[in-house]
């Protein structure tokens, strides 16, 4: 049985129930568990109107990591939020397939950032923001169509900006500039730093 670097008393707690950054962390041999925070984003969001999308992410991830923590005394959590920013607009998953068509028409030809926070709660205690820019590739109404059309509806809807770039969204883009894990959602690297420097990872 492969050995884990990880040398905490209990698994890492994920305040998210996504499949992708759970996936993450386990690629990296790590052991985790997941709960869901109780966190209303649209209504923090709108609280926290003129913040940066940078300091929105960080607002958003602390939130969800803090609520987990509330329920875990004693363990070591991990809130993280992403926010794609065009020019200072801060988009969101799309509804439904037209939504996300209209997202990708606006995203086309232009260079967007992904900014993802990661906020650690409980027994350690630290916060950091990576982004990640990615530019579009001219995209026309029939490129778009047969895109979403290839995803599906449950795909582009479940991630900001109508596409994942670990799947068929992959053919849109024409350059990306940043860590894959940051574009994913959960910078691995500084993560993996801050546990090393907590003393709950043996390399």
């Amino acid at each position: 049985m492969l050995r884990s670097p990880w040398t905490g008393p209990d698994p890492l707690l994920l305040a998210s129930t996504s499949p992708t950054r759970r996936l993450l962390l386990e690629s990296a041999a790590l052991p985790v568990e997941t709960a869901a925070p109780d966190v209303d984003e649209r209504a923090l969001e709108a609280e926290c109107a003129g913040l940066s999308p940078p300091d929105l992410a960080l607002v958003l991830a602390r939130a969800k990591a803090e609520s987990v923590a509330a329920r875990h005394p004693g363990r070591i959590v991990i809130g993280a939020d992403q926010v794609l920013d065009l020019d200072g607009t801060v988009f969101h998953k799309p509804a439904d397939a037209q939504a996300a068509r209209a997202q990708l028409a606006r995203l086309s030809g232009r260079t967007h950032a992904l900014h993802s926070a990661v906020v650690l709660a409980g027994a350690v205690q630290d916060a950091f923001v990576e982004t990640a820019r990615l530019t579009l590739r001219p995209l026309d109404e029939r490129a778009i169509a047969a895109y979403v059309g290839c995803a599906g509806e449950a795909r582009v809807r479940s991630s900001v900006g109508g596409y994942q770039l670990e799947g068929p969204g992959i053919h849109l883009f024409e350059s990306v500039v940043g860590d894959h894990s940051t574009v994913l959602g959960l910078p691995l690297l500084p993560l993996l730093a801050r546990l090393r420097g907590a003393g709950v990872l043996d390399f």
